[in-house]
């Protein structure tokens, strides 16, 4: 492609909507517009990236057995009720009438037509087990889209739906479509982790999710290397602590705080650690008004598994700052356990603290030097807490670390719910009808461009993984339109790479040297050549791989063959 016939527009300046680096750099590198909140233009530099992703998508779902369809992005909302899920959806649903006042949605998922098409299609055991899956767009009413095409309300998704007639075969089938997966972000050639997850809205059984690790993730994601074991935060179960509590050292003392109410101010005013201190949260409970969750000052509450609680009210709610004082007859903020007469229930990491601080249910005082048994009653414990680095693996193979993840792919084991809900059934080896077990499998195409955007950049412009860039090659003539020989050398090249199988893009604007390297590692090509006339007549040319920091001369005849060489996909 030469550039000239492009339509390629650039800017310096980052935009001012744009919160995260990967809604920056797609803006300024021209590969999206914005057209209304949460909807966006795939420009031809953007989509021939999303087309390169979708390719490496369906070569592994064919690969897999999977058979493509394209379903309606718009459905009838009696598939919704049959499921159950018209009203459980919520907003995020956007719902419509057509000119007859039918009711209608925009599809945000499909697990209602795909169930609708099996049940009508799939008579016999002998057609199981089958996968179906489709690139569509999808809409989902975000209340605050935001981070570009991460969060927008209209994007572009792989679900693929597959039917079995047991257990044993939808297993056999979660697994075939958790392999193809690893093969996909393998050869997207992104650094991923597969954690364990909550079905969601979805629903269903076994369900994990698929992470494209980079600082600016929306979750954190705690994985063992030792053990290969790997999760979201919050779902993690945190073994009991081993060992016993600490033994008492100091005497209990009361000391005066005047106006510190959070952990931070409190660590830095008694020069201690977040983790030597005791946080007091308060939430609704059951047969109770109030019940006390105690954790470590540097520990936050798992809402999952304090709903878990049957003294806890469901579902979560932290009492008001009012709520609290009628409840306890003290200020939050100084809270405490000792002397509090509602329940309590200690983290079991907060439960063997010894020599803590925590609040004296006085304002302006805290206690330091707190030890249970001795000062207060030792409370009653569970596992209320997210996992932070350095906990133990719950698989038993060593240490927790911590990164941050984009979520990319869900998949789903979802049992008979969507079958048994809408009649899909099949009839087995003795002429029965039985519900068809479902997995659900997605991948957000969409999303994968700016994940990929966030884990490759640096402070020149986008780094594409060589699998997905838009092009492999840019080739920068200089002085192009006052040189016959460097214009006679760049077709000549320009037309032997692309015979190589090399998509290339030949920079022929009469624009300055900068401007055209700058454009080059803001659009994140791999491999920069530069033809300059002198250089060129002694054999040379200037070759630069986009990660790379300095530039090297490399022969002219060999110039194809080392490309070959060096690209890695």
């Amino acid at each position: 492609m030469r550039l000239t016939d492009f339509p390629l527009k650039t800017f310096k300046e980052v935009p001012a909507e744009a919160e995260v680096i990967s809604h920056q750099l797609m803006l300024r590198a021209g590969l999206i517009r914005r057209l209304a909140s949460g909807l966006y233009t795939w420009l031809p530099l953007g989509l021939r990236v999303l087309h390169k992703v979708e390719a490496i998508i369906r070569e592994e779902m064919d690969r897999a057995g999977a058979l493509e369809l394209l379903m309606p992005m718009v459905q009838p909302a009696e598939l919704w009720r049959e499921s159950g899920r018209w009203k459980e959806y919520g907003p995020e649903l956007l719902r419509l009438n057509d000119r007859h006042q039918r009711e209608f949605c925009l599809g945000p998922t499909h697990e209602e037509v795909i169930t609708d098409i099996a049940r009508s299609e799939l008579r016999s055991y002998r057609q199981l087990p089958v996968i179906y899956y489709q690139i569509q767009t999808k809409f989902r009413d975000e209340i605050r889209p935001r981070f570009g095409v991460m969060r927008a309300r209209e994007f572009t998704m792989k679900d693929a739906y597959s039917f079995h007639l047991d257990e044993a075969s939808l297993l056999e089938g979660y697994e075939k479509m958790r392999v193809a997966y690893e093969r996909i972000f393998t050869r997207l050639q992104l650094e991923f982790r597969i954690v364990q997850a909550d079905p969601g809205a979805i629903g269903g059984n076994r369900s994990e999710e698929f992470h494209v690790l980079a600082e600016s993730g929306e979750d954190a994601i705690a994985y063992c290397e030792a053990d290969g074991y790997a999760a979201n935060v919050d779902t993690v179960a945190i073994p009991a602590v081993g060992g016993p509590r600490g033994e008492a050292k100091t005497d209990l003392e009361l000391v005066q705080t005047p106006a510190v109410r959070t952990i931070d101010a409190l660590s830095a005013f008694l020069n201690v650690e977040p983790a030597d201190c005791l946080k007091t949260l308060v939430v609704q409970g059951t047969d109770a008004p109030a019940v006390a969750l105690l954790l470590c000052g540097h520990h936050e509450l798992n809402r999952i598994k304090a709903e878990a609680l049957e003294s806890v009210a469901r579902p979560l709610r932290m009492l008001r700052a009012t709520e609290v004082q009628a409840a306890t007859g003290y200020e939050p903020g100084f809270l405490g356990p000792k002397e509090l007469e509602i329940p309590i229930v200690a983290d079991r990491a907060a439960a063997v603290l010894s020599d803590f601080v925590c609040g004296a249910n006085q304002t302006d005082y805290h206690f330091r030097g707190v030890n249970w048994g001795r000062d207060l009653p030792v409370p009653a414990t569970a596992d209320l807490r997210n996992a932070v680095a350095g906990d133990p693996s719950p698989a038993g193979g060593g240490l927790l670390a911590v990164k941050r993840g984009i979520e990319v792919g869900h998949i789903f084991q979802l049992g008979t719910r969507y079958s048994d809900a809408m009649e899909a059934t099949v009839l087995n080896k003795d002429g029965k009808a039985c519900a068809m077990q479902m997995g659900c499998y997605g991948i957000g195409v969409t999303r994968i461009v700016a994940a990929a955007i966030e884990q490759n950049n640096d402070d020149h412009g986008i780094v594409w993984p060589e699998a997905i860039a838009p092009f492999d090659v840019v080739l920068v003539p200089i002085n192009m339109d006052k040189s016959y020989r460097v214009k006679e050398a760049a077709d000549s090249l320009y037309q032997e790479l692309q015979d190589a199988g090399f998509d290339v893009l030949l920079d022929d604007r009469p624009h300055r040297p900068g401007v055209k390297f700058a454009d080059a590692d803001l659009i994140g090509i791999p491999h920069r050549l530069v033809i300059v006339e002198k250089a060129w007549d002694e054999g040379k040319i200037e070759y630069k791989a986009r990660r790379a920091t300095d530039a090297e001369m490399i022969p002219v005849e060999t110039v194809t063959k080392f490309l070959a060489e060096t690209r890695q996909c």
